[in-house]
């Protein structure tokens, strides 16, 4: 389980089971394949990494509405938000306070002080807007601050190398108990940070 233990619901828990059902039945395919004369697996393979990375997003969106439900009232804006970010490959990195203060961690932001809106964070992450770099921090239903500077992760464990908004995304996270949105300007990905962990909503 991933940052806290939160219990599936039973709608995403049917639609986990049935997206498992669907990766033990590849995965059994594919070892029946290995019997045959000249078998390649390489399809199957890909086949069942889609089903994986599935179920991955499925559970990653299910458990970043309930790390937030109780923090924000804004998730439909945020989830807007990083869409938008995402398709136009607008690189943001959207900090939700949570329980931790995260004040004295944070460096140089300029005070926005507005209401949280989608259109808002576009254009805060807008390339070449002097606030684009770096973080915006959201504490309830406003905009406290952009252009923060976060403390980067010093060792990241994931085997592949990461930029610095996700090193700094995980950096804060190690760091407090906030929730961290990262878009990737490089591959449109969209990932949250908890708890020093880096979890792929879509790519």
């Amino acid at each position: 389980m991933i940052g806290e233990s939160l219990p599936l619901d039973q709608p995403m828990k049917e639609q986990v089971l049935r997206s498992l059902h669907e990766i033990i039945e590849e995965a059994e395919a594919m070892r029946q394949s290995l019997f045959e004369e000249d078998c390649c697996i390489l399809s199957r393979l890909e086949t069942l990494k889609k089903h994986i990375v599935r179920v991955q997003t499925m559970a990653a969106s299910f458990y970043l509405h309930s790390y937030l439900s109780a923090y924000t009232p804004h998730y439909v804006d945020l989830s807007l938000a990083a869409k938008h970010l995402a398709e136009r490959r607008h690189g943001a990195l959207i900090i939700i306070e949570r329980n931790d203060s995260v004040d004295h961690l944070l460096h140089h932001g300029i005070p926005i002080g507005a209401k949280v809106s989608h259109t808002l964070l576009e254009t805060i992450f807008y390339p070449g807007n002097p606030l684009h770099d770096g973080g915006t921090l959201i504490r309830y239903d406003e905009i406290i601050s952009a252009g923060n500077i976060l403390p980067l992760a010093q060792h990241v464990t994931s085997g592949k190398k990461l930029g610095t908004r996700h090193r700094a995304a995980i950096g804060l996270t190690e760091q407090s108990d906030a929730l961290v949105i990262v878009v990737s300007e490089e591959t449109g990905t969209i990932s949250f940070a908890i708890n020093g962990q880096l979890y792929a909503l879509r790519s």
